[in-house]
């Protein structure tokens, strides 16, 4: 999935107006891009998530304008609290393809696991009972370790995404943060940002 630019504290109105209509047609873009998944969930997540970061960029654009005195009419406080939502929106739907990766990618590593320990048992000398004897709650945590851990991309998207998405749960007053940890979320974020572009590999790629 191309990514749209996605500001991690997004101050709708208030930055530099070069790159608007350019986010707007990159999100419709991307948009297109997204139907072309061959997995239906991942497929519907992307798509909606885009046409969510394409209605930010517009309200985006609404508030320069707006910002810029073209026109004096424009509810500025209205348009940022639509652009905070579909913003939270698209973050919302990216994560929820994320959860789904991993759950793929868990079952993944739990079928190759099951696997190996088939194959260990039938030799009594290579399988410990005993080493299996952790509760349900270690079990899980342990699976989604080898599962991120085996795929570093979606562990990155991961973790800029839940970093990205503070800001408009302030904003929107579902969670609130205080500026500090809003702030580390979004360094962390720019650094996964960062990391992608100077290592390609490590953007997460739609199914």
């Amino acid at each position: 999935m191309p990514s749209c630019v996605s500001p991690t504290r997004p101050r709708a109105g208030t930055d530099s107006s070069g790159f608007r209509l350019g986010n707007v047609v990159h999100a419709v873009q991307a948009t297109q891009h997204s139907f072309q998944a061959t997995d239906l969930v991942s497929c519907l997540c992307l798509t909606l998530a885009n046409l969510n970061r394409a209605i930010y960029f517009i309200c985006d654009t609404v508030l320069w304008v707006r910002s810029v005195g073209l026109s004096s009419g424009i509810r500025k406080e209205k348009w940022r609290m639509w652009a905070a939502r579909h913003y939270y929106y698209s973050l919302l739907l990216t994560l929820a393809r994320d959860l789904y990766e991993i759950s793929l990618q868990m079952e993944k590593v739990a079928h190759d696991r099951a696997k190996r320990e088939k194959s260990l048992s039938q030799n009594p000398f290579g399988y410990n009972v005993a080493d299996e004897e952790t509760d349900w709650l270690q079990s899980l945590l342990l699976l989604l370790f080898r599962s991120l851990k085996t795929h570093p991309p979606l562990l990155l998207d991961t973790v800029k995404n839940l970093c990205d998405i503070l800001n408009p749960l302030d904003q929107l007053g579902i969670c609130k943060s205080n500026p500090g940890i809003i702030g580390l979320g979004g360094l962390v974020s720019s650094i996964a940002g960062i990391i992608t572009v100077a290592y390609p590999q490590m953007k997460l790629r739609t199914r």
